[in-house]
């Protein structure tokens, strides 16, 4: 078995390379491990489903085996996106269980999103995980597997909410993810025109990298749009639990400004809900939020963090710059690319101004996208930690998540990533030259701090 790597055992799920952080033995005892934490908070019954990667069938089945000998029973799913199996686990009622997907990474990776009680757990909890598979400390048991297919009834239940006031015309990329195809039906059910890009899955992704808000990824989607006179396009990652969305112009939204839109829809028929949103986002989706009668909150990002959050609070809705929606409003709570993609096409069916006009009255601001910057796995909590430290001599620094540091005209967040040895970087300021400044102003500690912790 191959010996067990702490680093990928993340702050929202388990994450690393086939056949270098684990194969299918190593996959099994995470089974033992899993059961045997489900076991000890009293459930005994598990839901399981997996991505279109290639490893991923496999997997599956080394994980029920580990889930079974440690006494869990396990209902699986075979291949589903995310949402559909977090779907399952709450219809069915089902308080434990594991996704295999390594969501939008390369098809080399693979991961596993654990589920425990009524979310997708996180932070100390993984640690335990971890914890239980180190020490051999597994319950033994006897369990039992059997198949259900969940697809006809999620598809039931996500259009039984929607209605069209209208047609819509969009253009669709799967990603030749887990769930183009399934998106594909759900929107042309819906009562959309649906032209589809790469909606058929495919663990080696030969079109693109399954990242729907990274517009280096989204070429063919963007031209497509303009091409075919769409009013939308909608982008899936690896397992549809993201989406990305480009305007009729042919322009990919950021994930705040798409959120922004589906908040203005929700407060407009429910005045007062919250609003919860990641450090990531830009100010002026939370000056937006209180604008229109919503009550804004501040989160850390992740999309274990954020589903938690949004239980404790009760938001109506919830959402991340790299494209996670979480609608409680009307829906379950979690992050559904799929659903997502259904409200958005009910917005533009109601709306008489297209896409690319629904913030209009925003103020001209000048940003950059998600950036990531490669970073040593070993350094760059600490790195953060020290860069957080300094500017506070400075600056108004929110430290929830990393350091978003606040200037008079602008902001700027620096974050070690929980899915990659990198730093996450954003910045939003009044100008292009003030956005210059401030860019040079973290950069240059940054490098600093990387040389003198490196040396």
């Amino acid at each position: 078995m191959k010996a067990i790597n702490k680093e990928i055992f993340r702050a929202y799920d388990i994450r690393g390379v086939v056949d270098v952080d684990f194969d299918e033995e190593w996959v099994e005892n995470l089974g033992r491990a899993c059961g045997t934490w489900f076991r000890r908070k009293g459930w005994d019954r598990a839901v399981i489903g997996h991505d279109c990667r290639h490893s991923s069938p496999g997997y599956q089945t080394a994980i029920i085996r580990g889930l079974n000998m440690s006494g869990v029973d396990v209902l699986f799913l075979d291949m589903v996106p995310s949402p559909a199996f977090y779907f399952a686990a709450k219809k069915l009622n089902y308080k434990a269980g594991v996704m295999i997907t390594a969501s939008h990474n390369p098809p080399e990776f693979n991961g596993f999103k654990i589920w425990g009680e009524d979310t997708t757990i996180h932070s100390g909890d993984i640690q335990d995980i971890y914890e239980l598979m180190e020490n051999n400390d597994f319950i033994d048991g006897t369990g039992m597997g059997s198949f259900h297919n969940i697809i006809p009834y999620y598809i039931e239940d996500l259009l039984s909410g929607i209605k069209l006031k209208r047609p819509v015309k969009v253009v669709l990329d799967g990603g030749n993810g887990a769930g183009g195809h399934i998106a594909l039906e759900l929107l042309r059910q819906a009562g959309a025109e649906v032209i589809p890009l790469y909606c058929e899955p495919d663990g080696d992704f030969p079109n693109h990298h399954p990242d729907p808000v990274v517009e280096a990824y989204m070429g063919d989607l963007l031209k497509a749009v303009v091409e075919h006179g769409a009013e939308a396009g909608i982008g899936l990652d690896g397992d549809a639990d993201r989406i990305g969305a480009v305007d009729e112009t042919g322009k990919l939204m950021p994930g705040d400004r798409l959120l922004a839109i589906y908040a203005r829809d929700m407060l407009s028929k429910n005045p007062g809900e919250m609003v919860v949103a990641d450090v990531k986002c830009s100010h002026l989706l939370f000056e937006d939020i209180s604008k229109h009668g919503g009550k804004p909150l501040m989160a850390k990002t992740g999309h274990s963090i954020m589903k938690a959050k949004m239980a404790e609070t009760g938001a109506g809705l919830g959402g991340e710059m790299s494209g996670h929606i979480f609608f409680a409003d009307r829906f379950y709570g979690f992050d559904d690319g799929l659903y997502a993609a259904l409200r958005l096409i009910e917005i533009l069916s109601q709306e008489e101004k297209p896409l690319s006009k629904m913030l209009e009255d925003w103020p001209e601001t000048f940003f950059t996208p998600e950036l990531r910057i490669d970073c040593p796995e070993k350094i760059k909590f600490e790195l953060v930690e020290l860069a957080t430290t300094q500017f506070k001599t400075e600056y108004e620094v929110i430290d929830i998540d990393g350091a978003r540091i606040l200037f008079e005209d602008g902001w700027a967040l620096i974050r070690a990533s929980n899915t990659q040895a990198a730093l996450t970087l954003r910045f939003e300021a009044s100008s292009p030259e003030r956005l210059t400044q401030i860019r040079t102003i973290v950069e240059s500690l940054l490098t600093r701090l990387t040389d003198e912790l490196s040396s």
